[in-house]
């Protein structure tokens, strides 16, 4: 148990800007193990978006809430994932073979594709809450951080990691493990059962933003084999933001404006 918790208070440290007990230590081994607990973080990010949500709604219109709690989230996260979007969409927009494209995303300089992609990802994440009922916005963060984090793991299991150097390379150069998937899946299913059983979503929102969600993470990976054959960590934060925006999408088909 000990050993577990070390390993959350691990991916918590990776993926967020919160600080983490002395005890923890660091080993090379432990930080693919850690990658079972990503999912779990996007927990803490909700929670902190849902809280800002509620305070800012008592003030402020809808919009302004939202966007409110968007910007909580990057700050806590560092902007880690909408930063690999940038990057993401900096390497494959200027195309180019495997080697341009690694090259151009290891580049700290965002280019016009990368800010076109950043601003078009969080315009239809704002766009696509905004347009939920407002007190249903809680329950979709609830949902979407975990499970756009969940999204992610298929991809460390199943594609090779396309370079060997890299911020994310000590933690995901290795493939994780089908009990690494279970314990993601199990740590976030929860959330839509709560949800569902509670009336908070319908079940038929849930189910199309999972699957839309699932539908853009197999079209990415296979655009990533394709082009760069495997992933990185932009990846990653890219494969995030999606799944988050196609779970929203979802929602907002489901439910009356």
């Amino acid at each position: 148990m000990r050993h577990q918790l070390r390993l959350w208070f691990l991916a918590l440290q990776f993926f967020t800007r919160l600080p983490t007990p002395g005890w923890v230590g660091f080993d090379a081994a432990w930080q693919r193990q850690a990658m079972r607990y990503f999912p779990a973080v996007g927990w803490v990010v909700a929670a902190l978006a849902i809280g800002v949500y509620a305070l800012a709604a008592q003030l402020w219109p809808q919009p302004i809430a939202v966007l409110a709690a968007t910007a909580a989230g990057i700050l806590l996260t560092g902007a880690i994932h909408e930063d690999g979007m940038a990057d993401a969409c900096d390497g494959f927009g200027a195309g180019g073979g495997a080697g341009r494209i690694l090259g151009i995303m290891r580049d700290s300089h965002i280019g016009v594709f990368g800010v076109l992609g950043v601003g078009l990802t969080l315009a239809l994440k704002c766009a696509a809450l905004m347009a939920l009922p407002g007190h249903t916005v809680w329950a979709a963060l609830l949902l979407g951080h975990p499970w756009s984090r969940l999204a992610c793991l298929p991809l460390v299991r199943a594609l090779p990691y396309a370079r060997t150097e890299g911020k994310a390379a000590a933690l995901v150069s290795q493939k994780i493990g089908r009990r690494d998937c279970a314990i993601g899946l199990l740590t976030v299913l929860p959330a839509p059962l709560a949800l569902g059983i509670g009336g908070w979503l319908p079940w038929s929102g849930m189910v199309f933003g999972m699957l839309l969600a699932c539908g853009s993470t197999w079209l990415l990976a296979r655009l990533f084999m394709r082009r760069i054959g495997g992933y990185t960590g932009d990846c990653l934060g890219a494969v995030q933001q999606v799944a988050e925006i196609m779970l929203y999408l979802g929602l907002a088909a489901a439910l009356p404006f």
